[in-house]
């Protein structure tokens, strides 16, 4: 079984100097405007309850202000937690010592940030070899595992460029050099592609998504865009306040929003890129196409695969290529222009 499985149980945050005090009345309903109000203290996050798979993209999003942040560095626990319990492999990481957290940190977390934090002295190969001097891997060994992943991220030839001789895109690939070098199972990344330029941003994704099928982290991506969170996550969280509002897969929540908040959040979403046949396929009556195509193929890849070969209707197939359903062209355009109305 893979590790880096995490839950999150109860998970209470409050800001202030005597946040416990008021955990039983915000479980009884005190809003966050009231508990500023009232008590001077600060809402971070209430009773999160999630499970984040191991080997799989978690994607937490959501407006600034929602706590997703917060959230999560609650992980790694840069931030204590006011109640509540998060679990790694089964193990209450706030209960940990302080040199058990040190060497869960130290070997099963990584970190990236939305503004690189490499150290401006150090060159790339340094930067990426860092975190397994802190290991305590011998310089030899470490260095040469850091050659690797900075090929790896595609920066061959820059070993001995500081930070500032590079882009921020090249930035980036060295802070996901230097988390992935340290074979940690949990990568954390908080908003780790926001501050670069939309292409770029593209290019990142498709690198980590790369990286990713081969290397099955359990990643925790942290953004405020739905087209990233759709793209990366095989989950998607949604937070707004500190509450979670809805979670599910990316399908799910577009096909199905929670309320008007998710509404707002999907509606301008390319359906097309997100919504797979299974999901708008009808029963098989009478004979099947001679077309088949897989229930998981997208219906915009679909649209495009029934029009090159001549077809307006095709045979959705499972896994083992047994036909479970139909599926033509008019229905496939209706799915892609059909606005969703929340619940």
């Amino acid at each position: 079984m893979a590790e880096g499985r995490i839950e999150i149980r109860g998970l209470y945050k409050i800001f202030g100097p005597h946040g416990e005090r008021y955990v039983d009345a915000v479980k009884a309903g005190l809003s966050k405007v009231e508990l500023n109000a009232r008590h001077g203290h600060v809402l971070g996050l209430k009773n999160i309850d999630m499970t984040i798979p191991a080997g799989k993209v978690t994607v937490i999003m959501g407006l600034s202000g929602s706590g997703k942040s917060t959230l999560i560095r609650h992980i790694n626990r840069l931030i204590e937690p006011t109640a509540g319990e998060v679990l790694c492999d089964g193990v209450d990481i706030c209960r940990m010592s302080a040199a058990e957290l040190r060497d869960f940190r130290r070997r099963r977390t990584a970190m990236v940030f939305q503004n690189f934090a490499l150290l401006p002295h150090r060159t790339v190969l340094e930067n990426t070899f860092y975190g397994l001097k802190v290991q305590g891997i011998p310089r030899r060994e470490g260095e040469r595992r850091a050659v690797r992943w900075v090929d790896r991220v595609g920066l061959s030839g820059y070993e001995r460029h500081y930070p500032n001789q590079l882009s921020g895109g090249m930035q980036q690939r060295v802070g996901i050099a230097r988390a992935l070098a340290t074979d940690a199972d949990i990568l954390l990344m908080d908003e780790a592609f926001s501050a670069l330029d939309p292409l770029i941003r593209v290019d990142m994704r498709s690198m980590l998504l790369d990286l990713q099928a081969e290397l099955k982290k359990t990643i925790v991506f942290i953004t405020h865009d739905l087209d990233e969170a759709l793209a990366l996550g095989d989950r998607i969280v949604i937070l707004r306040d500190g509450e979670i509002v809805q979670q599910g897969s990316g399908q799910q929540i577009v096909l199905a929003p929670a309320d008007d908040h998710v509404a707002a959040f999907v509606r301008q979403v390319n359906r097309g890129r997100v919504i797979e046949l299974g999901s708008v396929m009808r029963p098989v009556d009478g004979s099947a196409p001679d077309l088949a195509l897989p229930a998981s193929t997208l219906l915009e890849e679909a649209a495009r695969a029934m029009t090159g070969a001549g077809r307006s209707a095709a045979a959705v197939v499972d896994a083992d290529g047994a036909i479970v359903g139909t599926v033509d062209l008019a229905t496939i355009l209706a799915a892609i222009v059909t606005p969703v109305a929340a619940d």
